[in-house]
């Protein structure tokens, strides 16, 4: 999918507005794009830099094959930087190394775009020397900066900044992406209960891991909901190995929530079940705060097991 189709489909109205700007030579000279991951940040930042190198724009598009375009699409291009943490944080090592890059001569065009993912992770230093940049713009200078977190964001930044608020994915158009994508029907409806990203999605979908955990947590159900105790052992023998990393432990309790959920869906006329399982869903939820204070993975899945069996 083309960062053409994302944006129309995702957020056709940011798209129609910086599309304008560029059509009327209304170019702000900084933008700040904030939203949620996966919400088309990123993509409107490539295309807009592609429009403004590209050799063959048609129907104020970029065309994507010109040498421009190709170039900026592999982060080849001279006049487009994209700055990224290094490990946890931007440094102002980085932001030093970008102006005195856009300080030499002899660029290819005259225009020079910079784009900052994860704004919001510059430290103090970084920022404050992004300020003194963006308070003396070059002429021709477009900045880009990308962030998931506005209030990390100095406020004298912020101020000299278009702010462009991207939309999260409702949960209909990243299933249907994901679809379009060749993700099967019943992994993009998983998928689309577990983020509103539609790259960390695609991410997750090609991830070896989450394929074997989607696999564990779905046997995990089916022991729950029988109440038999082998989910006691099910998770000593596999769930604990598989989950080393928080991130990982907290993917599998909200996957094994969306598997009592649909089932929920099954039981709606059923008033004994569905009671059971809304308990059991609340059982899940009260795990995940265990989880997050630093209780081990391990406890609070076998302390969940046994809760569960409780209700039966």
């Amino acid at each position: 999918m083309t960062e053409q189709e994302f944006l129309l489909k995702n957020e056709p109205q940011v798209f129609a507005q910086i599309k304008k700007s560029i059509e009327h030579e209304r170019m702000s000279h900084a933008y700040l794009f904030e939203g949620e991951s996966g919400t088309g940040k990123h993509q409107m930042s490539m295309w807009l830099a592609k429009r403004l190198f590209c050799t063959n724009v048609i129907a104020n598009e970029p065309c994507n094959v010109c040498n421009n375009c190709i170039r900026i699409q592999l982060n080849e291009h001279p006049n487009v930087q994209v700055i990224k943490p290094e490990g946890q944080t931007i440094k102002v090592d980085q932001i030093r190394r970008l102006q005195a890059e856009f300080s030499k001569k002899g660029f290819e065009a005259k225009r020079q775009v910079f784009i900052i993912s994860d704004a919001d992770k510059m430290n103090v230093s970084a920022a404050n020397s992004l300020l003194k940049f963006l308070e003396e713009p070059q002429a021709g200078l477009l900045a880009i900066l990308e962030t998931s977190a506005l209030g990390r964001i100095l406020p004298t930044i912020q101020s000299r900044c278009q702010l462009i608020h991207f939309t999260p994915l409702s949960k209909t158009h990243l299933f249907e992406s994901l679809i379009a994508e060749g993700v099967g029907e019943k992994s993009a409806t998983l998928l689309a209960s577990l983020t509103n990203s539609f790259e960390k999605a695609i991410e997750f979908s090609q991830d070896e891991w989450f394929n074997s955990a989607k696999d564990a947590v779905l046997t995990w159900h089916r022991y729950l909901e029988k109440a038999d105790l082998q989910a006691f052992i099910f998770v000593q023998k596999k769930l604990a190995p598989l989950a080393k990393e928080k991130e990982q432990q907290f993917t599998l309790l909200q996957m094994l929530l969306f598997y009592f959920r649909q089932q929920r869906k099954k039981e709606v006329a059923n008033l004994p079940q569905l009671q059971k399982v809304n308990g059991i869903l609340e059982l899940i939820l009260q795990a995940e705060q265990k989880l997050r204070a630093n209780v081990a993975f391990q406890n609070v899945c076998e302390q969940l097991v046994l809760r569960i069996v409780r209700l039966s």
